[in-house]
């Protein structure tokens, strides 16, 4: 009995780390695709509406990543410990990165040095994001060494970078007017391609090399589950790249959005029930019981809190950035 009850709350743990996970992806990713879309274009009014578009919601999303390592920190301690010792550079990147970001929005208003700090937005928005992929493609790998592992955790990292810059366009799209909305479309469009390519070849490298993806994949009712997700990626794929054409502000966003949760549900199916595919269960991984217990209590007076703070901020500053926008026409 005991061990049942452990085993479901591990399981239940497993699904709140990977909820937070999506949350902080699809809100984070979207800001650091903006930064990332910024390195793209010179004109300084292009980066305030850019910024602008942001400002108000950026600093809370990245909330989601301290809850998620806290969280992982003690429902997870042995994935914890093992996952942070072979990580510990991409994980600082993925830091460093971050503190460039909120250094360089709070001093990029500099009349001497304003343009460096954008500089510095858009590098740390990128240095976050490729950061992010290296650490999902070495997950992926079982960390495994070997050079095609090298160049499926590459590919990981462009996927991860193209993945936010998709967020970011389709919600520049939705947020500005004019030049800067035309341009981000296109941007979307590029940006939604190199995404899907790279998440197809990451699949088939799965498939062919890894022993233990091929095992999991094999079983039937995971192999038709990822079928189904699969096709339901597609649909969001074609719904992305037909809103683009035909001009739609919000859908191109909602469609993306969509396409990262089936990703990262295909992820988890893919995943469980090792935590480090090939080495810890999520069972072994878990804290005992009444740790776990106590930790479900807590998130569950925090969570309702800080998703009502983000749909407050969104509610709030919703619509499109105006005025500078069309500084760029």
């Amino acid at each position: 009995m005991e061990n049942s009850v452990h085993s479901m709350l591990a399981v239940t743990w497993f699904g709140l780390i990977g909820l937070m996970l999506v949350i902080y992806v699809v809100t984070d990713g979207f800001d650091l695709g903006v930064g990332i879309l910024s390195l793209l274009t010179k004109r300084r009014s292009d980066h305030d509406v850019m910024i602008e578009s942001i400002g108000h919601v950026w600093d809370a999303n990245e909330t989601w990543l301290v809850v998620l390592g806290g969280a992982l920190f003690g429902a997870f301690p042995l994935a914890y410990a093992t996952l942070l010792q072979d990580l510990y550079l991409p994980v600082m990147a993925l830091i460093a990165g971050l503190i460039m970001r909120g250094a360089a929005i709070e001093f990029r208003h500099s009349a001497t040095h304003g343009k460096v700090w954008d500089a510095v937005f858009g590098t740390g928005s990128l240095v976050a994001a490729a950061s992010q992929g290296v650490i999902l493609g070495t997950v992926i790998t079982g960390f495994v060494p070997g050079p095609l592992s090298v160049i499926f955790i590459v590919i990981a990292a462009i996927g991860v970078v193209a993945g936010y810059a998709l967020l970011g366009s389709t919600y520049l799209v939705g947020k500005t007017v004019g030049a800067i909305e035309q341009w981000s479309r296109r941007m979307a469009l590029l940006s939604a391609v190199v995404t899907v390519g790279a998440a197809v070849l990451l699949t088939a490298a799965t498939w062919l090399y890894s022993s233990v993806g091929h095992d999991r994949w094999s079983q039937p009712h995971v192999f038709h589950l990822l079928m189904a997700l699969g096709a339901c990626a597609a649909l969001c794929f074609a719904v992305v790249m037909g809103t683009l054409y035909l001009g739609s502000s919000t859908i191109p966003f909602r469609a993306s959005v969509a396409l990262f949760l089936m990703s990262f549900v295909g992820l988890a199916v893919s995943l469980f029930p090792d935590f480090v595919p090939g080495k810890i269960g999520v069972v072994q991984a878990a804290s005992d019981s009444p740790t776990l217990v106590f930790m479900l209590v807590g998130i569950g007076l925090v969570f309702p809190v800080m998703i009502g703070y983000n749909l407050y901020q969104y509610f709030i500053f919703r619509g499109k950035v105006v005025g500078r926008a069309e500084m760029g026409e």
